[in-house]
């Protein structure tokens, strides 16, 4: 595949029409337009509807561009650090993390990165929802527990335990192991927690009713605060609050810890913003 012309039709695509590609590059309109029915040509296929007066991309440009556009900023990333002498990270790099990290965990880091990159856009997402990394274009996606994923490889960045807190005026009494009937105890959680779970805490049980449930940690931490009731949380999520007095912690949960990944494509090269971005995170979250 001509790449120079692969280069100019992700280049119109992404401006949305030859004439903002040209003010944009610098190339003529005419070239441009040369290159992409070259690249049309060599391909078999029709790229850009031509018939419209808006430029719209075909089936088969749009997943062109899609699959294609990532790589090609890659490619232009390493010829840049090559050009400069060295592999100093530059260009843009988006990252998704679940929306507690990306509150209490990254925003610390980001300043650390930006602060030793600046030659690096970096653009966190704060999401819930597990996004495509692949699909929707992100560097890293930032993942609590993650799924084997045969298209993402990635390093561990941190562990993290679960505590059982609640305002300070609100009593919580730990129910004995073995007990006929559990009593249960008002509590907030997140809307997908089970209502039939039992947390398991050093010196006994709770089991929480949950009369009131929210989509975030966020909202749980501070409903809890409230005295809504218990909740169990991240201890990354709390730790301040515990320490200053606004909660109570009544102790960790048993389970296994949380695993915390940082994940990357594995069609794509690790580039040296990603390489560095991982050394900011594993270092300034431990």
């Amino acid at each position: 595949m001509d790449l120079p012309a692969l280069a100019d039709f992700n280049l119109v695509a992404t401006h949305g029409g030859f004439g903002r590609a040209s003010r944009n590059s610098g190339r003529s309109k005419a070239t441009l337009s040369r290159k992409v029915s070259e690249l049309e040509a060599a391909l078999g296929v029709r790229l850009i509807d031509r018939g419209s007066r808006t430029l719209r991309l075909t089936a088969e440009g749009r997943a062109l561009h899609e699959r294609t556009r990532g790589p090609l900023a890659e490619i232009v990333e390493a010829e840049r650090a090559v050009a400069a002498g060295a592999a100093v990270p530059t260009g843009k790099l988006r990252v998704s993390a679940p929306t507690v990290l990306a509150h209490v965990l990254l925003p610390g880091i980001a300043a650390a990165f930006v602060r030793s990159f600046p030659q690096v856009d970096l653009e966190i997402v704060a999401e819930d929802r597990k996004v495509d990394p692949v699909e929707e274009d992100y560097d890293l996606v930032i993942r609590v527990d993650p799924s084997p994923d045969e298209r993402l490889v990635g390093r561990r960045i941190l562990e993290d335990d679960r505590l059982l807190v609640a305002a300070p005026g609100v009593a919580v009494t730990l129910q004995l192991e073995g007990a006929e009937a559990l009593e249960r105890v008002p509590a907030v959680g997140l809307i997908a927690t089970p209502a039939d779970i039992v947390w398991r805490v050093a010196g006994g049980l709770i089991a929480p009713r949950f009369g009131l449930r929210f989509s975030s940690f966020l909202m749980v931490r501070d409903a809890v605060i409230g005295g809504a009731g218990i909740a169990l949380v991240p201890k990354l999520l709390v730790a301040g609050d515990v320490a200053t007095g606004r909660l109570v912690s009544h102790g960790a949960h048993e389970g296994r810890s949380v695993e915390i990944w940082a994940l990357q494509n594995t069609r794509r090269l690790s580039s040296s913003k990603v390489r560095a971005f991982l050394e900011v995170l594993t270092t300034v979250a431990r």
